[in-house]
């Protein structure tokens, strides 16, 4: 099963949420449900290095993957998704750039 990191605020983690409705090939865990899931995405994200260039430029790094055989990701892709299209012009960053 495929975990996915992210909140329901953050339209990249809502565009994730609705490719895998129903799927129970995913695990869905919002962070900003319960401190326990907080927790547990930044005690990743505090030894991942898929989230160093996050951390770097001050975005949160959700949507996060953690795939079948442990590896941690950013891409949609790379768990069988497709990527928010930005043509809509929501975000979470205050410059628009991501989440």
């Amino acid at each position: 099963m495929i975990k996915i990191f992210g909140m329901s605020t953050c339209p990249d983690c809502t565009y994730v949420e609705e490719q895998v409705k129903n799927n129970d090939n995913y695990e869905i865990i919002d962070i900003g449900r319960h401190v326990k899931n907080l927790k547990t995405f930044l005690r990743l994200r505090d030894k991942e290095p898929a989230f160093n260039v996050m951390k770097r430029v001050g975005a949160i790094g959700i949507p996060c993957f953690v795939l079948e055989d442990g590896r941690v990701t950013l891409r949609p892709e790379e768990a069988g998704l497709k990527s928010r299209p930005k043509v809509d012009g929501s975000s979470c960053s205050i410059d628009g750039s991501g989440c």
